[in-house]
């Protein structure tokens, strides 16, 4: 049995030794820069104040414009290429945009609009247009499905931004400074394998990464299995040390293995449970939203026209760069955002329009009852973070998440016993976990990130924590690396 394991892990570790100290080299870098996304600030932040004075026909105008409004999923007034339009998302996921000065159909996306579009989002600086693509190194989210192809444009800024552009709403929906795409080379890109990976959706690549995981995990267990059984405990060798091992690479194999080895363990068995294998961490219900909200946007808008809401807002003192329409409940209102991201919301009360910062517990809770067909059992303010609903650093890959206090938190009755954290701020349902996907959140999240609130606080301590950790173990996998090679050549008859 021990013969059996020492083979296990001699010749898995020579399968992934390499794999695994990229995986934690790339980890390292994963600190600090994360995959290219375009988070809400950097996207509000470069759009230019919506204006009363110069802006917009009614939405009913624009809602002419789509062949079933009724269904209208999203409709949203927003800023492209500089110049206001209403963004409508139909009941098939399909986006059109309607003039929001004319209330015409936008044009077709061109090269000329997309590089008007990439300049009004770094102004100043000439740029052009350098290619389409479907999905690159840099584009596999799902939530850019709906505007591919995209539209690339390469910005003459110092940061040397490429920009990505939506050939069905002309928007910057991505950026990559120069300085982030390369340090993904050795970053995200290289620790996700993604040079194996085609497209939002591709199960090749989910199942070569889980074989991959899981190759280094049995690896990682057969060596702290190894590494027990070849330590002295009690006394020592002859060498006069717990390690039989005299040889330089062979002997620090051990040694790191018996300190760092748990770690490792842990990391590549939580990297595993990030690709969620077998659905094991599937929710067993999903919330209904659109029951929660009782209408569709396209079916019901709030009696104010858009000039006159931005009006309130303006004599409010906030400054929207983006307006929704939402409902909740059944009662219309919109959802204002400025260029930090902070929100206001327009809604009646008393008979008349104004503009409030949040909903109340009880107008959020008594809608929210609908997202499952089950009773709620808990319900309180949530004014500090929790183990699931928690603030990531921008180069995390939740780091685009809302995450705003406070929050009301709600408990369900449904057989997941399904948390729900709602947003007082804009309506919305932020997040929703049950019993499977609280598991999953430990068996990745905490394991690979270490992300406990109180742990993401010291954020120096934390980073500092994670690469010396990092470091040991990659010495545990560069002297893996060079027993392997020996080995090999050992086997081919070289060594």
């Amino acid at each position: 049995m021990k013969r059996l394991v020492y083979l296990v892990h001699r010749w898995t570790g020579v399968a992934v030794c390499v794999l695994i100290a990229l995986w934690l080299f790339s980890g390292i870098v994963m600190l600090f820069v994360g995959y290219p996304r375009l988070l809400p600030a950097e996207r509000l932040g470069a759009m230019p104040q919506l204006s009363s004075a110069s802006c917009c026909v009614p939405v009913e105008a624009a809602l002419r414009h789509s062949p079933a409004p009724q269904a209208v999923q999203q409709l949203t007034l927003t800023h492209i290429a500089g110049r206001p339009g209403y963004r409508i998302k139909e009941g098939d996921g399909a986006l059109r945009v309607v003039d929001a000065v004319t209330g015409a159909p936008a044009p077709p996306v061109d090269e000329a609009l997309a590089l008007r579009s990439a300049q009004a989002f770094v102004p100043g600086f000439p740029g052009a247009v350098v290619g389409r693509t479907h999905d690159d190194r840099w584009t596999h989210s799902g939530l850019l499905d709906a505007h591919r192809p995209l539209i690339q444009v390469q910005m003459q800024d110092p940061a040397r931004t490429l920009l990505y552009v939506s050939s069905t709403t002309g928007e910057v929906v991505m950026d990559a400074p120069r300085r982030q795409r390369y340090w993904n080379f050795v970053g995200a890109w290289l620790h996700w394998v993604y040079m194996f990976r085609e497209g939002s959706k591709d199960p090749s690549w989910s199942w070569l990464v889980i074989g991959l995981s899981a190759v280094g995990t049995l690896s990682a267990l057969a060596g702290a299995l190894a590494g027990i059984w070849r330590w002295r405990f009690r006394g020592s060798y002859r060498n006069g040390s717990r390690t039989p091992y005299r040889e330089f690479h062979m002997r620090w194999h051990h040694l790191a293995g018996m300190v760092f080895g748990p770690v490792l363990l842990l990391w590549i068995f939580s990297g595993l449970m990030s690709m969620n294998p077998l659905g094991m961490f599937n929710p067993s219900a999903r919330p209904d939203a659109k029951a929660m909200q009782q209408r569709m946007p396209g079916q019901l808008q709030p009696r104010i026209e858009t000039r006159a809401a931005l009006a309130l807002l303006e004599g409010a003192g906030f400054g929207a760069r983006e307006l929704e329409w939402k409902l909740l409940g059944g009662q219309p209102y919109l959802l204002a955002r400025d260029a930090q991201g902070a929100s206001r919301l327009v809604r009646e009360e008393g008979g008349a329009w104004q503009v409030h910062e949040s909903f109340t517990a009880q107008q959020l809770e008594q809608p929210a009852r609908a997202l499952f067909d089950a009773g709620v059992v808990r319900s309180d303010w949530l004014r500090k973070h929790d183990a699931y609903y928690l603030r990531r650093g921008e180069a995390s890959m939740y780091a685009g998440a809302a995450r705003e206090l406070p929050v009301l938190r709600l408990q369900f009755d449904d057989p997941g016993r399904t948390l729900a954290y709602l947003s007082p701020h804009s309506g919305e349902l932020v997040l929703s976990v049950d019993r499977a996907q609280r598991l999953g959140r430990w068996l990745f999240n905490f394991l690979h990130s270490w992300d406990l609130p109180w742990m993401l606080r010291p954020a120096a301590a934390r980073d500092a924590a994670l690469i010396a950790l990092s470091l040991g173990s990659l010495a545990l996998a560069l002297t893996g690396v060079v027993l392997g090679y020996r080995r090999l050549r050992l086997a081919t008859g070289r060594g």
